[in-house]
């Protein structure tokens, strides 16, 4: 039986990135969207051409009240599609960098950032942790930021995603009697469309941070997937509570 992955903001991004890694590793994969179900839709045809099953759901992961009805309709999907209620892996992937400059802090961003990266996919693993399989994989998505302080802007983003580190290790303590494994993938900095796509389309900013760079050049999203395959591999049962950053060697 093949293994099931669900992945949230699988539909562009890092997230579509693992969704092609965990599917050329043999896993079938649920991915969320919260808008553009276009995207989504082509990422499931990419996987179903690589000879995997896949669907796509939509989900805002600030949306907490709608979180047990997505629950409902995703065991409805993988009793349909799958014969089975329960998952394999869970990647709480989905995201937003928002900026908070010092001196121009706003609550409504704070909250923002909060309900998306610490919020959501606590209550959401809470929820979902009863359908993953014994010996399963959660993984949630943070940043190279909480080890190195780079633009203040970031601030905000970074604490929260600190917090999700912290609560991995809470997670991980709960969960290891199922023998299921909770780790942080932690990317450095990464040419995709996040922040504008500065990263990817700037080739000033690109050299800036690639200055004290262990490989000299920024990650592709092709290497952030092939992390995440390592970690959620079956293989990987051992490595727990971890955090797993994904840099080539950023800011050493």
């Amino acid at each position: 039986m093949s293994r099931v992955a669900l992945i949230t903001g699988g539909n562009r991004g890092l997230g579509r990135a693992a969704a092609e890694a965990l599917a050329d590793d043999g896993v079938d994969v649920v991915l969320t969207y919260r808008s553009r179900p276009e995207e989504a839709d082509a990422v499931v045809a990419d996987l179903e051409k690589r000879g995997r099953r896949a669907a796509a759901l939509r989900l805002d992961v600030t949306e907490h009240d709608a979180f047990p009805a997505f629950v409902e309709t995703l065991a409805r999907e993988l009793r349909g599609r799958w014969g089975r209620e329960d998952l394999d892996v869970l990647v709480n992937n989905g995201g937003y960098e928002g900026n908070t400059p010092f001196g121009g802090i706003d609550a409504a961003t704070v909250d923002a950032l909060y309900a998306v990266h610490l919020r959501g996919p606590i209550l959401l693993t809470d929820l979902l942790a009863p359908r993953i399989r014994d010996g399963g994989r959660v993984v949630f998505v943070s940043t190279g930021l909480t080890r190195y302080a780079a633009n203040p802007l970031f601030s905000v983003y970074a604490a929260m995603k600190g917090g999700i580190e912290v609560y991995t290790k809470y997670a991980a303590k709960a969960l290891g009697p199922r023998r299921i494994t909770v780790n942080v993938l932690a990317p450095g900095a990464t040419a995709t469309d996040i922040g504008g796509g500065l990263i990817r389309d700037d080739e000033r900013y690109r050299a800036m941070i690639t200055a004290n760079h262990a490989f000299g050049r920024v990650g592709e999203p092709d290497d952030i997937g092939g992390a995440l395959r390592a970690i959620t591999a079956e293989s990987a049962g051992w490595i727990t509570a971890q955090r797993v950053e994904a840099s080539g060697g950023q800011m050493l």
